[in-house]
């Protein structure tokens, strides 16, 4: 009977026990996969400041996300863009115009970071 209590017990803790990984931090568990991809002190204002309008330019963005540096923001938008969220689209002008936008499934994210936030504004 005890050994049935800690199963249950481990699969309520531990949503991941079916993935390839079966710990929560491994790289098996979609929590780490979203963590991953979104975790940072950035990434989340970036997703959060390019949902607030269809296209911002990259002097936008830096103006928009406070106290980024220049390397964050570059580093940050490749790897947002690396993992399908954010879209980088080139114009070919002189001088070069490159805009960035949230992806489809970046947009399904917004909701959930914006209940983040009045989590935080409730409890923090």
């Amino acid at each position: 009977m005890a050994s049935t209590s800690k199963n249950m017990r481990e699969e309520i803790m531990s949503p991941c026990l079916a993935s390839a990984d079966p710990s929560v931090t491994g790289s098996g568990c979609a929590l780490r996969r979203v963590l991953d991809a979104v975790g940072g002190k950035w990434k989340i204002l970036l997703i959060v400041a390019l949902s607030q309008t269809d296209e911002l330019r990259y002097g936008e963005l830096r103006k928009l996300v406070y106290g980024i540096t220049n390397t964050m923001l570059a580093s940050s938008l490749k790897e947002l863009e690396a993992d399908g969220l954010v879209r980088r689209t080139q114009y070919p002008e002189m001088p070069v115009r490159v805009e960035y936008s949230l992806t489809d499934r970046a947009r399904t994210l917004v909701p959930i970071l914006m209940e983040l936030k009045d989590w935080g504004e409730k409890n923090l």
